[in-house]
């Protein structure tokens, strides 16, 4: 039986997967999250949201996805992997992604299939074009640029593409050094790791996403603070902690997690 069960719980409370079922909106991601949705809705072009590795911006973009999943109006493209190693691939990529028909032969072609195409969806047919890119520091110099050419495309009142980069802050550097490039920013968003207290509250509001209805806590106040000094409010190492603490409390049978069992696994980690 899956240790989840042991619990009462109906679901795996703490996997590492993107599902905005788990999403919680602490106060960076929340903020992150609704200036998205406004900048969207008002076509400002480009969006930057910077954050370490296991800060959530993966979770944070099927999040911002499921928020729009109902409104006809805006046409959602996502890149998950934007390490294409040419100019031309990247063009030829972003021509297939958006069912124009790859019949051309050089990259002026290209270009022109896309501003055709933006300009079709945007103002013939008054739909918004949103461009999700994940992992965004894996976007080459030469890429970036042609990036910085879409957001040309626009009308007196709008920019014909929605443009919404998760990266690593290692992208900042290379963006600031690409001429006109931060000018076009619209939106630049940090998200932080939790604190100790959202930490509590990411724990819990998982595992009652997850089904627990008990008003006993299962992680005393201890294990909490051990997880959260382990994990620096990370919430992928929160979430792959807690599932390791869950995991060990029902192998040792053990009603809740307590200091003692996430103290074990935290010495387990250093000593491998």
């Amino acid at each position: 039986m899956s240790y989840y069960r042991s619990f009462g719980l109906e679901k795996e409370p703490f996997s590492t997967s993107p599902d905005p079922q788990f999403f919680y909106h602490s106060t960076s991601h929340y903020t992150a999250l609704k200036r998205l949705e406004i900048s969207l809705r008002l076509r400002r072009g480009l969006n930057l949201i910077i954050g370490d590795v296991g800060t959530g911006k993966t979770t944070l973009l099927r999040t911002l996805l499921q928020a729009f999943k109902d409104e006809h109006d805006f046409v959602f493209h996502m890149i998950l992997d934007p390490s294409h190693k040419s100019e031309f691939q990247f063009l030829l990529s972003l021509v297939k992604m958006f069912n124009i028909e790859p019949t051309f032969k050089s990259t002026i072609d290209f270009k022109e299939a896309l501003e055709k195409y933006l300009f079709q969806k945007g103002v013939e047919e008054n739909k918004t074009v949103v461009m999700l890119i994940d992992e965004g520091q894996k976007i080459t110099t030469e890429n970036l640029e042609v990036l910085r050419m879409l957001l040309n495309y626009e009308t007196n009142e709008f920019k014909l593409l929605q443009l919404v980069i998760l990266a690593q802050t290692e992208l900042l550097p290379r963006i600031k050094r690409i001429r006109n490039f931060m000018d076009r920013v619209a939106l630049k968003y940090t998200i932080n790791p939790l604190d100790e207290n959202e930490t509590k509250e990411m724990i819990e509001f998982r595992l009652r996403q997850a089904g627990y209805n008990n008003p006993v806590s299962l992680f005393t106040d201890e294990a909490v603070r051990l997880i959260y000094q382990r994990t620096q409010g990370y919430p992928r190492r929160i979430a792959m902690l807690s599932h390791d603490s869950l995991e060990t409390a029902v192998m040792k049978e053990r009603l809740m997690v307590d200091d003692q069992i996430v103290n074990s696994l935290i010495s387990q980690e250093v000593n491998t």
